[in-house]
């Protein structure tokens, strides 16, 4: 019933609903409407205040860069305490031919996108957590202020010892080349994209700044499921710093950081090893 109503309200005649994959904190439904398909995420208002605007905003981000295709956003609002993101249907696809090298040239074109800072000009979420994106003048500034920290005072809150965190934050000047700063989609693991109706790559679930190109790769990296061609046509399309290798590790401290703060302590051995290999 709510969501009949809440369709009602924003103009839509519901048909039917199909439940989606939502992931943690999200309910997700297909809606068939009289106006055609289309994809609604539910959560609380209260618990998650800005989240669904924030995506939205991410979302348009990303889709003014011209290069992979991104959802289009239909409507983002509250109805009582739901907060929603309403979005364009896409069925799922098999990938043609050429899919990898597609998505690995899309990429570097979307990180080639800057801005005359690090940052953002609002706050966002990675999974249910706040994440920061303050105005920074320097790659290692942001990296450490508006994506390090905040997670090591919270694990730290939560119970965590992180004792050599300090003597890795003073190395960061000598470990991170300068960039300029690049659109990222900020949370870039395999189930954040998808294969559209036309075989081609699709962004979904953004968590968006200007920020070090190399956290992308850090994430895709961290979990794997992305082909070695993608790597191969992005570093033709953008060349990567030498070293990049190395940092990978570097990068996916933050994201380690994330999945510590939200899943628990199996997650902590592996901060504390890679805060080890680079202080």
């Amino acid at each position: 019933m709510e969501l009949r109503a809440l369709m009602k309200e924003a103009g839509f005649d519901l048909q039917s609903q199909q439940t989606l994959s939502g992931g943690d904190i999200n309910r997700v439904y297909k809606l068939n409407t009289d106006k055609g398909p289309f994809v609604i995420k539910l959560n609380s208002a209260s618990q998650y205040p800005g989240m669904f605007q924030a995506e939205a905003r991410g979302l348009d981000l990303l889709s003014k860069a011209d290069s992979l295709r991104i959802p289009e956003v239909i409507l983002s609002d509250e109805f009582g305490d739901l907060s929603y993101l309403l979005l364009e249907f896409l069925d799922s696809g098999q990938p043609q031919h050429g899919f990898w090298e597609a998505f690995g040239h899309g990429l570097a074109r979307i990180h080639q996108e800057t801005l005359h800072h690090f940052g953002l000009d609002h706050g966002n979420y990675i999974g249910s957590l706040r994440q920061t994106n303050g105005q920074e003048a320097s790659a290692v500034e942001f990296y450490l202020n508006q994506r390090l920290l905040p997670q090591v005072q919270l694990a730290r809150d939560r119970g965590y010892a992180l004792h050599a965190f300090e003597s890795l934050a003073v190395r960061l000047p000598e470990l991170i080349p300068e960039e300029l700063p690049a659109l990222i989609h900020g949370d870039l693991w395999s189930g954040n994209f998808m294969v559209g109706p036309d075989g081609s790559p699709v962004l979904i679930d953004p968590a968006v700044a200007y920020a070090p190109r190399e956290m992308d790769l850090g994430m895709m990296y961290l979990f794997g499921g992305f082909s070695p061609t993608l790597f191969e046509a992005y570093h033709e399309a953008f060349p990567l710093q030498p070293g990049w290798r190395d940092r990978l590790e570097l990068w996916q401290l933050y994201y380690l950081l994330v999945h510590l703060n939200l899943f628990g302590g199996g997650y902590l051995d592996g901060v504390r090893r890679i805060i080890q290999r680079y202080c």
